[in-house]
């Protein structure tokens, strides 16, 4: 199957991860064949099966016999689906052109395809949790995942073009939108897995802290030359009002500065933007958020580095620093 080669370093888990690959692409088959053809380029588009991949991880510190590795890995695709499906319905609010390099399902087909398909894979999401389990409490806990998500979304919505948003307001966001469903996949593996009472509650930590950082490290990417690396447009989320790190901090008792600026909007100029990059590099917003993301990845290994002395520790510990320096 293609998976991001990013794997081949990783090939423990490149099955699971594969075979994870197969039961997504079997279950978003759909007599539509304009909603599959949309769902299967997003497939194909270069998602790199993270969350699928530390919930395989951790559900190996666990107990769980080989007879459940079909609901494991059911799971683990349940997961990219959900993540996809907050993608398109992201992408639809922030009226994004792009994501990974290529035009977004509401880009390229229109919002009412692009609604109908993130629709259909929250369907498929929890049809792939209904064949995983029969635990009411694992279906509890995914219907709490998705209302938090939908918080964080509803928080990011309700803060658009606010000079005065705090580092405690961007927390509680990005926790709500990325570190959430990092968070649901280390737990979930790790319970789902049957691993001791004291990996379970690690695991929740763990993903918490590596999904925070991993959005302060995308956010800081929109005001670096590193940009390309993810093919976002610089600065997009900004002319949306949705002011990410690097900016908070560097407005921080300087809102006076920046609100020239940022008072046009979506209109905003060029010279507009290269004014607020001025600012940032000024008040040095963004080394302030690499410390934050420094800050966070640190307790992410040392949650890991207190996981049992087992291969998937030191996978874990592998994939997390390759992740959180992105330098794939």
């Amino acid at each position: 199957m293609p998976i991001h080669p990013m794997w081949e370093n990783f090939p423990a888990i490149k099955d699971d991860l594969a075979e994870s690959y197969a039961v997504m692409e079997k279950k978003v088959r759909i007599r539509n064949k304009e909603v599959e053809t949309t769902i299967h380029d997003l497939l194909h588009s270069g998602g790199k099966l993270l969350r699928p991949a530390y919930f395989i991880l951790f559900s190996r510190f666990g107990s769980a016999t080989k007879k459940k590795h079909k609901k494991l890995i059911y799971t683990a695709a349940s997961l990219e689906i959900l993540h996809m499906a907050t993608l398109i319905h992201d992408d639809i609010i922030d009226d994004s052109p792009t994501r990974r390099g290529t035009p977004t399902v509401q880009a390229k087909y229109g919002k009412d395809i692009a609604v109908y398909t993130g629709d259909f894979l929250f369907t498929v999401y929890f049809d792939l949790i209904a064949d995983s389990t029969d635990s009411f409490s694992t279906i509890k806990l995914n219907a709490f995942t998705m209302k938090r998500i939908l918080i964080g979304e509803l928080d990011q919505m309700h803060l658009r073009y606010n000079t005065d948003v705090t580092l405690r307001q961007y927390l509680r966001r990005v926790t709500g939108k990325t570190a959430q469903l990092f968070s649901l996949s280390c737990f979930e593996g790790a319970q789902m897995g049957k691993a001791d009472l004291k990996v379970i509650t690690s695991s929740h930590h763990i993903g918490h802290n590596i999904g925070i950082a991993f959005q302060i490290l995308d956010d800081i990417l929109d005001y670096t030359e590193n940009s390309e690396v993810l093919k976002k447009p610089v600065l997009e989320d900004v002319k949306q009002g949705v002011y990410s790190l690097p900016l908070i901090l560097a407005m921080r008792g300087h809102q006076k500065e920046f609100a020239p600026y940022l008072k046009n909007g979506a209109a905003m100029s060029q010279e507009d933007v290269t004014m607020v990059l001025s600012l940032i590099d000024k008040y040095q917003g963004v080394e302030e958020a690499k410390n934050l993301a420094e800050r966070y990845t640190n307790k992410a290994l040392k949650g890991i580095n207190h996981l049992p002395e087992q291969p998937e520790k030191q996978l874990l510990l592998a994939l997390t620093k390759q992740l959180l320096n992105r330098n794939y």
